[in-house]
């Protein structure tokens, strides 16, 4: 049952070019697998997931938990993370937890830094951005929803004082003021520890998803659904 003190956890992390797949006992990581980024996720996916499970001797229905990534990110990648999720739900009755990749990018902002925004490349010099404020429970907070802006404008206009971080980082890094506060590239793509974190909070105060209704996290529509619209319109 999810009450245990360990559970026993799944997470799949698949926003960025590179997938991640692990399983957990409670707070600790117990085995790991990086997806080969020169080829698609949903081939090695599955096969990453019963590798893991094998090695541990569990089997699917013996997880108390699945944690995965619901972006922003690349649309294929969550879809073909999320849809996993789902159906091994639906198999097993496996509980779900989508966990927002900003925020976990956000908790590995330096000790120092009181303010961060993360940005991911929304395409056309667009930027996904959202600002996260440290609480003094040392967590991290978003005051403001995802959004999506201009690179100039959001540089025009940026908290000089914040931190940035996000895989966009190195897209705006040129045309920072200098002195600007900038995270590590080490530290600006989503890492298991930190999902691990915050879905294991969630997973022990009981708040689930629901595997019917969870989606990605969109600000907006894909290239492939932007440009169907546009068409869509020119001939009405």
């Amino acid at each position: 049952m999810p009450t245990a003190d360990e559970p026993r956890l799944l997470l799949i992390e698949t926003s960025g070019k590179v997938g991640q797949v692990a399983v957990a006992r409670g707070a600790t990581l117990t085995g790991q697998r990086r997806l080969d980024e020169t080829r698609r996720h949903a081939r090695d996916l599955a096969p990453a997931v019963a590798e893991l499970l094998a090695e541990q001797g569990w089997r699917p229905r013996d997880l108390n938990g699945v944690m995965v990534s619901r972006g922003p990110g690349s649309y294929t990648g969550l879809r073909v993370g999320i849809m996993s999720v789902k159906v091994l739900a639906y198999a097993t009755g496996c509980p779900i937890l989508g966990i927002d990749t900003f925020q976990v990018i956000a908790r590995q902002a330096p000790a120092e830094a009181q303010a961060v925004d993360i940005l991911a490349d929304a395409q056309q010099d667009k930027l996904y951005i959202q600002r996260f404020e440290r609480s003094a429970g040392n967590e991290w907070t978003a005051p403001s929803e995802l959004g999506v802006i201009l690179a100039p404008e959001w540089l025009a206009k940026r908290d000089a004082a914040a931190w940035v971080s996000g895989p966009a980082t190195r897209q705006v890094e040129a045309r920072l003021p200098a002195g600007s506060r900038i995270v590590d590239e080490s530290r600006r793509d989503p890492y298991l520890p930190g999902l691990l974190h915050l879905g294991l909070a969630r997973f022990r105060s009981g708040h689930f998803d629901d595997a019917w209704t969870l989606e990605p996290l969109y600000a907006r529509p894909s290239s492939a659904e932007e440009k169907r619209t546009g068409n869509a319109d020119a001939t009405s």
